[in-house]
């Protein structure tokens, strides 16, 4: 499944919008944690996580995971990877502009993950840490679990 997404900031923080007009925002993540994973096709560690970032979108459904390549040298080296990796998730064809409206990066990957209302919770320098990202959600499931909310 292969999406190409664009990717535009404004005042509320950023905001993507899919070649079928789907709509994702900073602002409106209709009660799903995001991440957002900026990526390059030719970063090894960043073609080693998408494995878990695939294993990840499918297993947690709280969860939209959107990549955001970068540092391309045509999209067709972009179009393979989501080919080649079935990608379950939306790609955005990104730039250096796409990457600095979310902050500075140390490298690729880098990922950036949103809880439910928006917020930025976690920045993740280098491969996505799947294991915290899974207890972070299962903390706030568990902790609405106990007081009566999900």
């Amino acid at each position: 499944m292969m999406f190409l997404l664009c990717l535009t900031a404004h005042a509320g923080g950023w905001a993507l919008t899919d070649q079928h007009g789907e709509h994702f925002a900073q602002t409106e993540t209709h009660g799903k944690w995001v991440l957002v994973n900026f990526w390059a096709p030719w970063c090894p560690h960043c073609l080693q996580e998408i494995p878990d970032l695939v294993g990840l979108q499918q297993r947690r459904h709280s969860l939209q995971v959107i990549g955001v390549a970068v540092m391309y040298r045509a999209r067709q080296n972009v179009t393979e990877i989501e080919h080649e990796a079935h990608l379950n998730y939306p790609v955005v064809m990104g730039n250096e502009d796409i990457a600095s409206a979310f902050g500075s990066m140390r490298g690729l990957p880098t990922s950036y993950l949103y809880a439910p209302d928006g917020k930025l919770v976690a920045k993740y320098d280098g491969p996505a840490p799947i294991a915290d990202i899974e207890s972070r959600l299962d903390a706030v499931y568990s902790t609405g679990a106990k007081s009566g909310n999900h």
